[in-house]
């Protein structure tokens, strides 16, 4: 886990706390359905709430987790409350470029919800 702040012009970070992956036992992203929340919990030991930059950011780091787990330790990380859509590399979005393509997923729906907004319902 890292600290960051920022003094005057200049960015810090420090790491606070360090982890194995052998020892994590689960990636809880809290609500599969709404894609814009980038909160997660780490269980470990204990459990550590979690913040990433953004949603995209989350799920990345989610793959990246996973697929460090299926390589070097041979085993299924468990992982709950994600989409699995993003997380799946043979997904109809999979590409080198998935965090895009959650952001336009996110699009999509605004926009959708904006037409069906604006249309009369008589």
């Amino acid at each position: 886990m890292v600290k960051h702040w920022r003094v005057n012009r200049e960015e810090k970070y420090e790491i606070v706390e360090k982890w194995f992956l052998k020892d994590l036992e689960m990636i809880d992203g809290k609500e599969a359905d709404t894609v814009i929340i980038s909160y997660f919990d780490m269980h470990f030991h204990k459990v550590y709430n979690m913040e990433a930059y953004s949603c995209a950011s989350k799920y990345t780091f989610a793959r990246t987790l996973s697929n460090l787990s299926a390589v070097y330790l041979k085993k299924e990380l468990k992982v709950v409350n994600f989409d699995d859509t993003y997380l799946n590399d043979d997904s109809i979005w999979s590409s080198s470029n998935r965090d895009c393509l959650v952001v336009m997923r996110i699009c999509f729906y605004a926009s959708n919800l904006l037409c069906l907004s604006l249309c009369p319902l008589s």
